[in-house]
């Protein structure tokens, strides 16, 4: 047995000292995606306690099918996923072509202290999130990650344990699913795409 799967074993029996040296080896790096994602050091916070919280209540459910730093980063990615996806309902923000340099822009919300602005903001966040309920959950987890949560294409790929590559080309086909529904729902003005624009964007 490696020295993961002893400790885990150990865990499982109630030692806490095995527990915290798990804590102890993961915790830096969860905390770190979860700020990536959040970009609030106390949202991170919060979501890495609830990781291990979760990790310690689910010990003796743990068959060790996927690694356990696989797991945690799942666990940590879906709050994530759950943060923006309320932070997107509470916000409006989501960007819908390809990539940094072709961000297309919701409506301008300069003016969001006029009553009927606050209004209007709140339709367009009640839109998009029906819109992104219409997703599939793959083309929904990519566009939050991305998009709300601002995550760079590494640490996606990572949480997710796919390719930087896959994840762009499933991001690009995401954004594309979403901008079809808000074009056919037709509650949201759009600018028109600017895919014939050059210009090549960094991954933040």
């Amino acid at each position: 047995m490696t020295g993961e799967k002893v400790l885990l074993a150990r865990a499982k029996k109630g030692e806490l000292a095995a527990f915290e040296s798990i804590v102890t080896t993961y915790e830096s790096r969860v905390f770190t995606l979860a700020l990536r994602s959040t970009g609030s050091e106390a949202d991170a916070a919060d979501i890495t306690q609830e990781v291990f919280l979760r990790l310690w209540k689910g010990l003796a459910d743990f068959r060790g099918d996927s690694s356990l730093s696989t797991w945690l980063y799942r666990v940590c990615t879906n709050l994530c996923v759950d943060l923006a996806r309320k932070r997107a309902a509470e916000q409006g923000a989501v960007s819908l072509d390809d990539d940094e340099n072709l961000r297309a822009e919701l409506p301008d919300r300069s003016d969001a202290g006029r009553p009927e602005a606050a209004l209007e903001n709140s339709e367009v966040a009640r839109e998009l999130q029906t819109c992104l309920s219409m997703l599939s959950e793959e083309h929904r987890r990519i566009v939050v990650l991305r998009d709300v949560a601002g995550m760079r294409y590494s640490d996606i790929a990572a949480a997710l344990e796919l390719e930087e590559g896959t994840v762009k080309s499933r991001l690009a086909r995401a954004r594309a699913a979403l901008r079809k529904i808000l074009l056919q729902r037709g509650n949201i003005s759009l600018p028109s795409s600017s895919k014939g624009q050059k210009g090549g964007g960094k991954d933040a």
